[in-house]
């Protein structure tokens, strides 16, 4: 038997709604990142008796290098122009996948699990170090390779994270892993869970490029190890790296909140009002992460080289032992 055309209408308008909470969730995270990279360093700033930039001094930047010209070496090839559109899709992507707004799944929730997302980010990162490569400046190739040699040691501990939290929610994919904790809020208090978190943690500093593994704010091309890899780029790529590194951060701060940390505050029900009201709460949890991310960067200094290697060794090893502890819990 046909379906009646009222079933047919409202699947149809329940499809449309959610193609349209994805265009909203990637509208957000456009918007937003560069605000929380200007939150994130003014409140340094600020902690460091300094008086610093504006909260709003990443979009002075992105609008100043958008009307910039771009210079390009004559001896790169299309990798170095094709990397900053895919530094800059690759987060936008991720976005679609993951719950940003919304606890049920959006059109394109199941097209990855979160094996996916950290293969679709590091993509990203793949490219930059590619970019940073191809035009042979002496610089360049040097960040990428400490680039890589942290994303070598980074990608062991989301293998882990990831079993672990198979373990817990049946599954990886984000909205069923968000879906099950939500409904069990005594597993965030288990052992193995604050283990995950911390690691997830760790692991958000490493991919960042945060202290204490690299300083963002410094410029001496010697010890710079991500933002070495957009030396060669001006204008317009230039400012499309930057801005996906503006978003990869937020997403990362996404999962760890919407998924591990706190998965309420959501819109639970396919309502627009709902969903509006989900980006004022993601703010806020955002907002408390950033506190918790300047208390660490202002605690600590950037590591030596060689200490990094330890750095990601112990992220690893408390991975480990969240697996561990959750596979013998009883």
């Amino acid at each position: 038997m046909k379906p009646t055309l009222p079933v047919v209408t409202r699947a149809v308008v329940v499809m449309a709604f959610r193609i349209l909470c994805n265009a909203l969730q990637v509208l957000v995270v456009l918007a937003l990142s560069p605000l929380i990279s200007g939150v994130v360093s003014r409140l340094k700033e600020i902690v460091q008796s300094k008086r610093g930039p504006s909260v709003l001094q990443p979009y002075r930047d992105l609008w100043k290098l958008f009307h910039k010209d771009e210079v390009v070496s004559g001896e790169s090839s299309w990798i170095f122009r094709a990397t900053p559109y895919v530094v800059f899709v690759a987060p936008v992507f991720v976005v679609l996948l993951i719950p940003v707004l919304t606890t049920y799944p959006l059109f394109l929730a199941f097209m990855a699990d979160m094996v996916g997302v950290g293969f679709i980010l590091a993509l990203g990162g793949f490219f930059a170090c590619l970019g940073a490569v191809d035009p042979a400046n002496p610089y360049g190739p040097m960040g990428a390779s400490r680039t890589r040699m942290v994303g070598f040691l980074a990608e062991p501990v989301f293998v882990i994270v990831f079993f672990t939290v198979s373990f817990v929610a049946g599954s990886t994919i984000p909205y069923i892993v968000q879906a099950e904790w939500a409904q069990s809020p005594a597993t965030f208090l288990a052992p193995a869970h604050i283990l995950l978190v911390a690691a997830f943690l760790m692991l958000i500093l490493a991919e960042a490029g945060r202290i204490p593994v690299d300083n963002p704010t410094g410029h001496f091309e010697l010890a710079m190890i991500d933002e070495s890899k957009s030396l060669e780029y001006s204008g317009r790529g230039f400012a499309l790296v930057k801005w996906g590194g503006h978003m990869k951060l937020m997403v990362l701060m996404c999962v760890f909140l919407n998924v591990l940390v706190t998965p309420w505050g959501l819109a639970v029900e396919p309502q627009l009002a709902q969903v509006l009201l989900a980006i004022p709460l993601l703010a806020l949890k955002i907002l408390a992460l950033i506190v918790v991310l300047v208390i660490i960067e202002s605690s600590l200094s950037k590591l030596r080289l060689f200490r990094i290697t330890e750095f990601l060794g112990a992220a690893f090893i408390t991975c480990v032992a969240a697996m561990i502890t959750r596979a013998f819990a009883p």
